[in-house]
Formats: C-alpha cells, sequence, structure tokens
C-alpha cells in the first residue's frame, strides 16, 4: 500500500473513519498517494505559497500538497465525518494545515490566507463547475489566486479548453480564456476512484493572465455570451435580439456575420461585440 508521510495509507484511512464516499456530496475519493502527490506537482512551485483546497475528503490530495512543500493549506470540508482523518494530518503537519467546516459557496477564505495563493482540488462533481465561473468571474482583476489546479469530469474540462467551432465550445471556454490559460494537464480514469464515477475525469491547470486577453466589461461579456449560447442553434441576430434592438448593425461592427452561430465566434469577436454593447 503506498504511503508518503508515514501516516495509514487512504484506504485504511477510510476504513477506519466509516468514510463511504456520499454521492449528494459528490464526493469520489483518489486513493493511490502517487497519483495526488503528480496532481500537487501540477500546481507548479508550492514553498512559499499557500494553498485553498476545497472538498479534502479523507486527505489524500491535502497529504499530496504538504508533502510537495505547501507552507500552508487550508482545507473547506462541509462533511463533519472527514474532520478527524484531517486532523491526523493536522497533527503531522504541525502549523501547516488548517481544516475549516463549511460550505465553499458561503465562504470568504482570504482571511485565512496570504498570498501568494493557489487553489488545487479534487472539486466536489455538485459544485465544481459553479466555484470554477466564481473565480473566473470577480469584479476585480488579477484576482486573489495565482492559479487553478482543478479536477473535473472529463467532458466539463473539454469545455474548459474548447476551441471555437467544436461542440464543447461555449460560455466556459470564452469565460476561462478570457482572463487565464488554462490547460488539460492529466487525464484520469474511473477505476482512479472510490466509488468510481460514471466518467473519466481530467485535471486543469488556469494560470491567471495579469490582465484579460481583450479589453470587455466582465458583465456585459458574461450576459452576451450566456443569452448566445443559450441558444446555440441560433443565428446571433435572432439569439442576441433582446440585447439590442440593431444588434445586427453590432455584430457587423464587431467583424461578425449576424447568421453566424455562437459557437463560431471567436473570444477576440465576443469581447469586441461586448464593448460596442456597452457603448450605447
Amino acid at each position: 500500500m503506498t504511503t508518503i508521510d508515514n501516516l495509514p495509507p487512504l484506504k485504511i484511512v477510510i476504513e477506519t473513519h466509516n468514510l463511504r464516499a456520499r454521492k449528494s456530496l459528490g464526493q469520489n475519493f483518489l486513493l493511490d498517494l502517487n497519483l495526488t502527490s503528480k496532481i500537487a506537482r501540477q500546481a507548479g512551485e508550492l514553498k512559499n505559497v499557500d494553498i485553498l483546497e476545497i472538498g479534502p475528503g479523507p486527505g489524500g490530495l491535502t497529504r499530496g500538497l504538504l508533502s510537495e512543500g505547501a507552507r500552508k493549506v487550508l482545507a473547506i470540508e462541509k462533511d463533519a465525518r472527514c474532520l478527524p482523518a484531517l486532523e491526523e494530518i493536522s497533527n503531522k503537519y504541525p502549523g501547516r494545515l488548517e481544516v475549516v467546516r463549511g460550505d465553499a459557496l458561503d465562504f470568504n477564505p482570504l482571511v485565512y490566507l496570504n498570498a501568494p495563493i493557489r487553489v488545487v482540488a479534487n472539486l466536489p462533481y455538485n459544485v465544481g463547475t459553479e466555484l470554477l465561473v466564481r473565480w473566473l468571474t470577480p469584479e476585480d482583476w488579477p484576482p486573489f489566486w495565482k492559479s487553478l489546479t482543478l479536477m473535473f469530469q472529463r467532458e466539463v474540462a473539454e469545455r474548459i479548453v474548447a476551441t471555437p467551432g467544436s461542440k464543447a465550445y461555449g460560455r466556459l471556454s470564452i469565460m476561462a480564456q478570457w482572463r487565464s490559460d488554462p490547460k488539460i494537464v492529466m487525464s484520469l480514469q474511473p477505476d482512479a476512484f472510490t466509488p468510481p464515477p460514471k466518467v473519466s475525469s481530467a485535471v486543469v491547470h488556469f494560470e491567471a493572465l495579469p490582465e484579460p486577453r481583450f479589453k470587455a466589461n466582465m458583465q456585459v461579456l458574461n450576459s452576451l455570451v450566456s443569452t448566445a449560447f443559450n441558444q446555440r442553434r441560433k443565428m446571433l441576430r435572432s439569439a442576441l435580439k433582446m440585447i439590442s434592438p440593431d444588434i445586427e448593425d453590432r455584430l457587423k461592427i464587431a467583424g461578425i456575420k449576424p447568421t453566424d452561430r455562437a459557437e463560431k465566434v471567436s473570444l477576440e469577436s465576443f469581447c469586441a461585440l461586448a464593448r460596442n454593447i456597452e457603448s450605447e
């Protein structure tokens, strides 16, 4: 059985604390500590860096982050059953792991962390996309995080890195690529998890850009692409007619054919259209 820190293997930890994964919490646990350490390394240099981890569960990734030298890990865990296992890790790494029981959707981590901050997490499937959108769309930029290294269902990961013309291309592609540089850095098969999910997973690493790739108002751009892709089968002159009464003219000014569909339009062109709409 694999271990990296003289603590018990994760299989024993799960059995000891009766940590059967709960579907209602979106839980799928990684048991291979070599694999969790590899994920931790995808985040880059961890020394002198604080880490925010969401949904640590029994602490496999947490142990990987700490063993790879993270200055501090703040772990947000909703499931009280996991707290004793995480306390054992905290005792092994005194002063370097802080565990807070709470819901990541209602939690401000900044009072616990010091820059530079990286976010590294095997995100619960039921909140992963919502958390990502929040991290990508703050009013102020650059954000509090230097990078995000996050695990998603493979389908979501492919949407994040998709390019114009593909079926996976959509709002998530636009918002991720506008302000960050996202790349798929690892793929994981279902049998890597307990219990095995029905789909494959992938780890995506996002490096925050110092400023967005193209000038645009975040709220206008977000509203625009949401509307466009919610009706992705329609031509843009129809899908966006509620955005502006003269949307055809504005599309042409932005270099977009009114008869195009959203999946054909580049990030740069969406930003140009957002600037034009904001100017009205």
